[in-house]
């Protein structure tokens, strides 16, 4: 759980810049102060009224160190307005560089440094955190999270706390004029901010509530994005405008009738209070000048000052307020950032790489191999298969029956209950991850394709590699047979998730781009298994292209893809329950056999 000191840790990197730019602001803020008090003294001047002590000191050692020869009045009101000149005058071009620019540097930074943390954190989580949020909702979360600590930091070091450092300084000024003035005015502060944060701490409770909901709604906008064809396909757009008016009206109420009321209703209080103490203090202050306690200038400088104190208590709980509004989403943005890191994490800093690779013959072991994402309903049960160098091996059975679990473990995105999975002899979870996994490669049903170039997307693995070796792995895929057609040839823009690509081009794109990395061991996860018969026909045959030429593993829908596989495993409920050729399990007349059957007269594998 994220608490306020996560929020402040943000910006811990910069913290000696950052307490010297507080400390400098609160000291601007403190020195405008000198404004209200020396024209205080004027006034005294003007009226023959005795001045400050620490005033008149002041006005000697001007007198002792330019020689002058008493002035009187005009001595006195020169060395008040040079006051007034230096703290206002002199400080104007000062202010912006220690206070605005040091706020807004910190902040920024701050932001680029998270930024890359977030792109660390997503790229470390573990997959099964993909499969229970959505990109919608962990987007949202992440730029909520990240503006709003942009935002607040420059007004809270900026505004807030130089502005507390003005009210301690005006109760300095007044207790030296007028202690019991003093002690009500910082009780009924005390009192005012109190109350305000006491009020602010529920409000936050109920805004981490909205922020949740929120979320669920940025998260539903965009699965219809994202599965905007199914919406049109299926005409629901009146449903899903429906279901999201519903949710934004519910958003409304809350925000507007119970935390947006409770912030007006905070805000009335307030400035009735405000209003109140000041309306005292002039009473205070009247009584006091009217009995002599006090003179005409400190009257003045007391009322001026304590007026300038209760009108920053407004900003100030304005700015408490837009904490308070913020807070959730950060909070909740530190929470995405401690969770931990998945074990299939790779290394994110991968320089070594190069000079340490690994090589495998390829040859694989699954031994007692068990695993279930919940442990006690196992989805594979005590897998055991030898797959040796070079061989082309194909897992079949129904859907549900652990083909892809099978390939999720072997790319170490999950690890096993039990048992255990070897390469070349070696227990894959004692290998570097990152070094590992650069020796296998993956086609996938869907091919994940970036909005890029052609190029882009096939040197995706190895950016480095020459443009021959493009070439070969196109030819090999056939991806040559179409990509003279596209309009600028290899630099052609694919669009966001190759929208501009068909199901075929992708997928002959995948098998390429899977090709330039010379992987050890090769997956086809259902290559084919959403494609027309023309584009898988070209699928077969550049699949037939790559056999025998490294360890390849294919999971197959459809049966026609695996006939000349030298080894074919039959999984069934999480078991194998064969393994033999084509024409060895056809003639065995099993379950491959059956489903073999009803592929040829037509009927579903599932």
């Amino acid at each position: 759980m994220a608490s306020f000191r996560n929020i402040l840790g943000y910006y811990h990197k910069y913290r000696a810049i950052a307490i010297f730019s507080i400390v400098a602001s609160s000291l601007f803020e403190i020195i405008d102060l000198v404004v209200p008090y020396v024209i205080g003294q004027i006034l005294n001047v003007l009226s023959n009224q005795a001045l400050d002590t620490q005033v008149q000191f002041l006005i000697n050692q001007v007198v002792e160190i330019t020689n002058l020869e008493e002035g009187g009045k005009f001595l006195s009101l020169g060395v008040l307005l040079g006051l007034i000149f230096l703290v206002t005058v002199v400080r104007a071009p000062i202010q912006p560089w220690i206070g605005s620019w040091f706020h807004w540097e910190i902040s920024l930074r701050a932001r680029r440094d998270y930024l890359r943390k977030v792109i660390a954190k997503i790229l470390t989580l573990p997959l099964g955190f993909y499969d229970e949020h959505n990109p919608g909702r962990i987007a949202g979360r992440i730029a909520r999270g990240i503006e709003n600590h942009t935002w607040t930091y420059p007004e809270i070091a900026g505004q807030l706390l130089p502005k507390l450092a003005r009210i301690l300084g005006i109760f300095v000024i007044i207790w030296l004029i007028e202690r019991w003035i003093a002690i009500a005015f910082l009780g009924s502060f005390i009192f005012i901010l109190a109350f305000s944060l006491k009020r602010l701490r529920t409000l936050i409770r109920q805004e981490e509530f909205i922020d949740r909901h929120i979320e669920n709604t940025e998260s539903r906008t965009s699965e219809i994005i994202t599965n905007i064809k199914t919406v049109k396909a299926f005409a629901t757009e009146a449903q899903e405008l429906e279901r999201q008016r519903q949710r934004f009206e519910r958003e409304y109420k809350v925000i507007t009738f119970r935390i947006h009321k409770g912030y007006v209703m905070l805000a009335t209080w307030s400035r009735t209070m405000i209003q109140a103490c000041v309306f005292l203090i002039l009473l205070f202050t009247l009584i006091a000048a009217v009995k002599g306690e006090i003179s005409l200038g400190h009257f003045i400088t007391t009322l001026t000052i304590s007026s300038m104190a209760y009108a920053e208590l407004e900003p100030i709980t304005q700015l408490a307020e837009v904490f308070a509004r913020r807070y959730a989403s950060m909070q909740r943005f530190h929470e995405f950032m401690q969770l931990p890191i998945g074990k299939d994490a790779a290394s994110l800093f991968p320089e070594y790489l190069a000079a340490n690779p690994y090589k495998f013959t390829g040859k694989l072991e699954f031994q007692g191999l068990t695993f279930g994402y919940d442990p006690n309903r196992p989805i594979l049960q005590d897998i055991n298969l030898l797959i040796k160098p070079y061989q082309t091996v194909a897992l079949v059975g129904r859907s549900g029956s652990g083909k892809s679990t099978l390939v999720k473990l072997l790319f170490r995105y999950f690890e096993p209950n039990r048992g255990r999975i070897l390469v070349d002899g070696e227990d894959i979870s004692t290998l570097d991850i990152t070094r590992y996994r650069r020796r296998l490669a993956i086609v996938h049903q869907e091919v994940d394709i970036f909005n890029g170039t052609v190029l882009d997307n096939l040197t995706y693995g190895d950016p480095q590699v020459s443009l021959s070796k493009v070439e070969q792995a196109c030819h090999i895929a056939r991806v040559d047979e179409f990509i003279h057609l596209l309009p600028q040839g290899y630099y052609t823009t694919v669009g966001e998730r190759g929208v501009r690509l068909s199901g075929g081009q992708k997928q002959r794109l995948g098998i390429a781009r899977a090709l330039i990395v010379n992987p050890d061991i090769l997956v086809f996860d259902e290559a084919t298994a959403s494609l027309d018969s023309e584009s898988e026909r070209s699928i077969q045959l550049a699949m037939h292209s790559i056999l025998g030429t490294r360890t390849t593993l294919v999971i197959a829908h459809r049966l026609s893809t695996i006939r000349e596989a030298d080894q074919i495993v039959v999984l069934d409920r999480g078991r194998i329950v064969e393994v033999g050729s084509h024409e060895e399990l056809l003639n065995h007349g099993g379950i491959y056999h059956r489903l073999h059957s009803l592929q040829e007269t037509g009927e579903l594998l599932d």
